[in-house]
């Protein structure tokens, strides 16, 4: 039983913010592509699918995560305590449970179109190489986004099984939210990453960090305009959009406080509910 409370813990399951920040992105694709005039098995089949992919790929990615930073984890206060750092889980236990999470994933990984096998596994290398961004770079957030949204495509290719510019400018959109969230996430633990000497676009801009959020919260609605247009999505959409768009701008940067870890984390929450406005106004689109 202790083991597997600590197992839970490892991956975060009690946290589903994690799993549902790369899930939406997914749904997102899938109801664009997909034709609601045909049979819904195959969608909600799929939907199922991407959600399970989602809590096993961030379970595994949190595990690889905390092997690779368990020497930081444990010098900073909101993460000494993970089974990893804190020497309650080897990492040879852990790479185990990682290499179980990712053969499940691949299972369900198999019942899509060889395109979008062939896609998902490009992406491999980007999920599990980007805890280590912040030792080299100010934009570990943009690896993040560019990995946590691939989904998206993902959602696409396995309905059209092929890929065009709309899904590429919703995706570009996506990562600029990511950009956002994982910024304002980041200010919960920037004192004790400053010291340890890690590096975060929190750092980069804590001195213009709403004025930063504005640029990227601003390129996503205007992305998400774009690709709408691009699909000559229903007019509706236009009008729909006002609801993430004021969730942003009038409640997201409105609570956000930097110096306030308790506001941040608040904030960062919030993105589960912006996920799934997103995914309503494109499925109210689709199916009128």
């Amino acid at each position: 039983m202790n083991q597997l409370k600590l197992f839970i813990e490892l991956t975060r399951l009690k946290k589903p913010i994690g799993f549902m920040l790369l899930f939406w992105p997914c749904a997102w694709g899938l109801t664009l592509a997909y034709d609601f005039s045909s049979n819904l098995n195959n969608y909600f089949f799929y939907l199922l699918l991407f959600f399970l992919g989602s809590i096993l790929m961030r379970s595994a990615g949190c595990i690889v995560n905390d092997i690779l930073d368990k020497e930081f984890d444990a010098k900073v206060f909101r993460t000494k305590n993970r089974p990893i750092a804190s020497g309650k889980i080897s990492v040879k236990l852990a790479s185990i449970y990682s290499a179980i999470l990712c053969l499940l994933a691949l299972f369900v990984l198999l019942n899509f179109n060889k395109f979008t096998i062939i896609l998902a596994l490009c992406s491999m290398p980007l999920a599990f190489t980007y805890p280590l961004m912040k030792r080299f770079t100010y934009w570990p957030q943009l690896f993040l986004g560019i990995t946590f949204n691939y989904g998206l495509i993902l959602g696409w290719t396995a309905i059209k099984g092929e890929i065009n510019l709309a899904p590429i400018l919703f995706y570009l959109g996506a990562i600029f939210w990511t950009l956002g969230y994982d910024t304002i996430y980041g200010y919960q633990d920037i004192k004790d990453d400053e010291i340890i000497g890690l590096k975060s676009t929190s750092i980069k801009f804590k001195g213009e960090a709403k004025k930063f959020l504005l640029m990227c919260y601003s390129s996503l609605i205007l992305l998400f305009i774009i690709g709408a247009y691009n699909m000559d999505l229903n007019k509706i959409y236009y009008f729909l959009i006002t609801f993430p768009f004021l969730h942003l701008f009038f409640f997201q940067m409105k609570i956000f406080n930097l110096k306030d870890p308790s506001s941040c984390l608040r904030a960062f929450k919030s993105n589960n509910f912006f996920g799934l406005i997103i995914f309503l106004q494109i499925l109210i689109v689709k199916i009128i």
